[in-house]
Order: structure tokens, then C-alpha cells, then sequence
């Protein structure tokens, strides 16, 4: 069902944006002026009508069916660095268990948080300690738990595990939850482009690995499909292996003013709780700015910055975490989708503070080429 939808969104939105693209790589008019909180769509990087209005997209079908009784889980929840209050990637995480709660009658959560600095002994013990307390089922967030993963699960094969981001582990008691980071972030390049006053975007990223680049492979490509007039910044806070890339604010405000000073007038971050310093540089300087995993305008920790939102793009982990959950409660693993991506709404954009409104077709036009394979996303930059 959800191929057949996706399908009939890609002939409904195709010829629309296929024009689309090409009038907006003809215009690109610029602009010097300063970036602006309401920015209109059209001013000095694309102008181009709308394309025809595209039908919503399939949604993921890993929480449909009756209810589910979750009442016997005794869950782990073994945080990234950053952990809940991250108003990013940990943050969903934690909307997934705390859905879990209220829907599915989990009785708790335990909760653990990795730090910027400790050992694969330290991720493993956090791991280990979980199984020895009876936690089952037990969710690791982030990458960095791999070998940790592997080592603990091994040892407790009863145990079913899931791990964000990495699908390395074939144990038959380990599920990876991963997603198409660089088809939502194409998403919030072509939003940036058709936003930007001045032509000249950035990208801030937190740690310079394979995972993150995927974001900022999807929003190289989505703004350069927006408009071949467009100018991006592109820097990383740490290099792979510094973990502290993720929550260090004051790095990501630095960096962040440094690509506006140098004209980029919306910035989209992939930087964890390094992101809020991305906000502010961005409020300081009358720019707009992109958030990431979660839909960053409703978030509390970031809300002083919520009117220079843009749009943040949304990867489902939430959808994710709360999908395993109720698979291991139902004893139907085998029902949650390879990789999250546009088809299953495993990832995607933002509407709040509404002002993508009126690009709104435009991006579900080119979600929609994506989902077809009219568009095929790389998930590393093209430079």
C-alpha cells in the first residue's frame, strides 16, 4: 500500500517540479542584504511558480493494528551523548519510550546517558548493567554503541536489543533502526535555497562521520538542485572521533556566525545539543536556521530561538523507537521496515512556526520525485 501511494505522489508531483527545477536554476537573481525571520520564497535565489499541489505521503505503517499490550517490557533506554533535554537526536529517542508509556501500558523506562569522553568499557558497562537488572527489551541510541551492542548481546542472547543508527550487527537478537537522513536533508536544501535572500546557505556539523555527512550530502544536493546559482557553507565542529562535536553550543554558535559573517543567510545544523548555539548565532544575526531529528520550534530548550526556525528536518526516530518496542510487545520484529526513509515517513520536514507554507508544494513535489526514484539522493557530499 504504502509503494502504491508513494507511487501515484511521484505522477501527480513530476511534471510540476521537473519544470519547477528548471525555471529556478534560470533565475538567481541576488541579493547582499542581511537574512531575515520572513524571508519570502522567490527573493534573490529561485523564483519560479508553484507546482501543482502534491497528495500527503504515505505515513509508516510500524504503528497500525489494534492495540498492543507492552505491560511486561522492562525497558533500557541507553542514551548518546547529550542524553533527554538534547532537544535533538536523544530527544526523540526519549518521545519514543515515553509514547510507549501512554499507548502501550510500558511500566518504565530506565534511563542511562553516555559522555562526551568515556571509554567503549564505560558503553559497554552501561549496556551490561541493564542486562543484569532484567531490562528487556533495551534500545541503544547512536552509532557509538556498536561494539558495545555486539559484545552484551552476544553474551545475552534472551535479550532483544535495538541500536539507532548502525546496521552492522547480524546477531539474531539485535535490530538496527536506521534512516535516510539524506533524503529529508535534500528536503531542508531546497528549503534553504528557496528561503535565502542572499544565495548563500551553511551547514554546521557535529562530528565529521560517515552518519553526518549523510545530512550534509541530502542538503548539498537538495539546495544545488534548487538553484545552480547557490553559494554553501560547509564546516564540521570536530573531527570524527571527538565526540564532544555534539554538545559543545559555544563551538556551534562560533562556527555558525563565522558562515554568516561570510554572507550564508540560513544555516542548517546536524550538531546535536550543539545546535542550540547554532540558533543563537543565527537569532544574533537576523538569519534564519534549520533544526534537526526533532521538530526543533516545539522544543523547550531551544524556544528562545524558535522565530528564526525555518523548518527542522524530522528523522523519526521517535517512530522508530516506538515501532521495535511495539514489534517486541506483539512478537513481530519482522514487520518494521529495512530503513526509515520518505516512503515510510521515517523522515522528512517541519511545518511549524509556518514558514515553509508557501513552498509547502514545492517540497512535497520533490519528496514526491524521491520517493518515485525519479530523484535518487547520494548519501555522501558532492563538493
Amino acid at each position: 500500500m504504502r509503494r502504491m501511494r508513494g507511487t501515484a505522489l511521484a505522477a501527480v508531483g513530476m511534471a510540476g517540479v521537473l519544470a519547477l527545477a528548471g525555471c529556478a536554476k534560470d533565475s538567481g537573481k541576488s541579493n547582499t542584504a542581511s537574512g531575515s525571520g520572513d524571508n519570502s520564497s522567490g527573493s534573490g535565489c529561485v523564483a519560479a511558480p508553484k507546482p501543482p499541489a502534491a497528495p500527503a505521503a504515505a505515513t509508516s505503517s510500524t504503528t497500525d493494528g489494534g492495540k498492543v499490550d507492552g505491560s511486561k517490557l522492562k525497558v533500557g533506554l541507553a542514551f548518546d551523548v547529550g542524553g533527554r533535554g538534547d532537544a535533538s537526536f536523544n530527544d526523540a529517542a526519549a518521545a519514543g519510550t515515553d509514547r510507549a508509556k501512554a499507548e502501550l501500558g510500558v511500566p518504565s523506562v530506565q534511563e542511562s546517558t553516555a559522555s562526551p569522553t568515556e571509554s567503549e568499557a564505560a558503553r559497554q558497562q552501561r549496556l551490561e548493567q541493564m542486562a543484569g537488572q532484567g531490562l528487556n527489551p533495551i534500545v541503544a541510541v547512536g552509532f557509538a554503541y556498536e561494539s558495545a551492542v555486539k559484545t552484551v548481546a552476544t553474551k545475552h542472547p534472551d535479550i532483544k536489543f535495538a541500536i539507532v543508527d548502525d546496521d552492522t550487527i547480524t546477531l539474531p537478537n539485535v535490530t538496527p533502526l536506521v534512516f535516510a537522513e539524506e533524503q529529508g536533508s535534500f528536503l531542508a536544501g531546497v528549503a534553504a535555497a528557496y528561503k535565502s535572500k542572499n544565495c548563500h546557505v551553511g551547514f554546521v556539523g557535529g562530528v565529521n562521520t560517515p552518519l553526518i555527512q549523510k545530512f550534509e550530502a541530502g542538503y548539498l544536493q537538495g539546495a544545488k538542485a534548487a538553484s545552480d546559482k547557490i553559494k554553501i557553507e560547509d564546516e564540521y565542529l570536530t573531527p570524527a572521533g571527538d565526540n564532544t562535536g555534539f554538545q559543545d553550543p559555544a563551538k556551534g554558535n562560533a562556527k555558525a556566525a563565522a558562515e554568516i559573517a561570510k554572507g550564508a543567510d540560513v544555516v542548517y545544523h546536524a550538531a546535536g545539543a550543539s545546535g542550540k548555539g547554532v540558533f543563537d548565532a543565527a537569532k544574533s544575526a537576523n538569519a534564519l536556521a534549520i533544526g534537526v531529528d526533532s521538530d526543533q520550534y516545539n522544543q523547550k530548550t531551544v524556544a528562545a530561538d524558535k522565530d528564526i526556525i525555518l523548518t527542522s528536518m524530522v528523522k523519526r526516530v521517535d517512530v522508530a523507537v516506538f515501532g521495535f518496542l511495539r514489534a517486541v510487545a506483539k512478537n513481530d520484529l519482522g514487520s518494521l521496515p529495512k530503513r526509515f526513509d520518505l516512503k515510510v515517513d521515517g523522515v522528512g520536514y517541519s511545518t511549524s512556526g509556518g514558514k515553509v507554507d508557501d513552498i509547502k508544494d514545492v517540497l512535497d513535489g520533490y519528496k514526491a520525485q524521491i520517493i518515485s526514484g525519479a530523484i535518487t539522493v547520494s548519501d555522501k557530499p558532492a563538493k
